[in-house]
């Protein structure tokens, strides 16, 4: 999954190693049920360590959300490569196929850790709406350059699909919907001039 939204290279230092154990419990657990405890246990921390790194729970899953914005970022600007908004668009929704097991799992790892933050309505909540900003104004400006005044509405269609069908995936444990979603996305795309 080199080119998802989600993928991370090996963890090298005991912060690194933190963060992705806190990332995976996360998404796997939801940030309520995660404990400090066992996001040390997963990244082979002693527990006594993890207060050198971070202070709080709420410092870890900050990190946690700033590397999400980080990855998010690296796969956005891979794809500017490609030579139009609408490959770009469509090379965007491939990177949720690739993770469509996970998906299916524990729903997106970004809408959910998003959805969560966003009950408490604090600075986490704010941080963890910006991996959605992210998104939506990369996907506004592919819609931008196609030449669409409606860019904004667009893009909020294409993300709202995107969660929406990992939602009811989610939930119905249904992996082959998430999949048939983001073909029948990846044509409406071809469909927009």
């Amino acid at each position: 999954m080199t080119d998802s939204l989600t993928a991370t290279g090996g963890p090298s230092s005991k912060r690194e190693r933190l963060v992705e154990g806190a990332r995976d419990l996360l998404f796997e657990q939801g940030v309520e049920r995660t404990t400090i405890a066992q996001i040390a246990e997963r990244a082979d921390v002693p527990l006594g360590n993890v207060y050198y790194y971070y202070k709080t729970r709420d410092e870890l899953v900050e990190a946690v959300i700033e590397s999400r914005i980080a990855r998010i970022r690296q796969v956005l600007g891979d794809l500017d490569r490609r030579t139009t908004p609408k490959a770009r668009l469509k090379g965007l929704t491939a990177t949720w196929d690739e993770a469509a097991r996970e998906v299916k799992e524990n729903g997106c790892p970004i809408g959910t850790l998003a959805c969560e933050l966003s009950r408490a309505h604090n600075e986490l909540s704010d941080q963890a709406a910006q991996m959605i900003r992210e998104i939506l104004d990369w996907m506004e400006r592919q819609f931008r350059e196609l030449g669409r005044r409606d860019a904004p509405a667009l893009a909020v269609t294409l993300l709202a699909a995107i969660q929406g069908a990992a939602q009811l995936a989610s939930t119905l444990q249904d992996e082959a919907l998430f999949r048939r979603e983001i073909r029948r996305i990846r044509r409406w795309i071809d469909g927009i001039s």
